[in-house]
């Protein structure tokens, strides 16, 4: 009986540890830097590569009516990268299934009609179960600033600007103009 309460006890000390190992690694990001992704081939990021740039984060699609704005924004991007700016590109077919097809077949059509040249990761989802953990961070992070009346993405080309520090400080619509993106993206910088 003994040996019983000692193996219980030996027990509830590693599910003890387990726990509070659980509820450290579960707790809130506090900035993007937190947050992996997995780029075209389906190997994990570490966001922190990115650390110390300003980001615009896009959920992006190839056949919806704003898939023009890659012109805006690969012109944005050249213009300012040298600068610390990078534009981090998800593909998303939540939206009408306005980005069909595999990762590679994304990529040929962006670079092919508009030139993109910033970092295209694999295609993931925004709204919904399924979410990204990272865009379920930056729509309440947003909306927890009182930078968006939604919580939820509305529509593809939604664009997230992110500080040196890894904090959201804006959140576009797909029908805000570029100018006001770019003049944001030249205020951080």
């Amino acid at each position: 009986m003994k040996h019983l309460h000692i193996i219980l006890l030996a027990l509830a000390t590693l599910l003890a540890g387990a726990c509070s190992k659980d509820d450290n690694t579960s707790k809130p990001a506090d900035n993007i830097y937190q947050f992996k992704v997995l780029d075209g081939q389906g190997d994990s990021v570490s966001l922190e590569a990115y650390k110390g740039q300003v980001l615009l984060v896009v959920n992006t699609a190839t056949q919806c009516g704003y898939t023009p704005q890659y012109e805006d924004i690969e012109r944005i991007y050249q213009a300012y990268k040298e600068q610390g700016f990078t534009v981090l590109d998800f593909p998303c077919n939540q939206f009408g299934g306005q980005a069909p097809g595999s990762y590679d077949v994304i990529h040929d059509f962006c670079t092919g009609e508009y030139n993109i040249t910033f970092p295209q990761f694999a295609k993931i989802n925004v709204n919904g179960n399924r979410a990204s953990p990272l865009f379920v961070w930056l729509k309440n992070k947003a909306k927890e600033a009182g930078l968006s009346n939604y919580v939820d993405i509305q529509w593809n080309f939604t664009k997230f600007l992110i500080d040196r520090q890894g904090n959201v400080v804006r959140r576009f619509e797909p029908t805000d103009s570029m100018e006001l993106v770019k003049a944001a993206i030249e205020e951080l910088l």
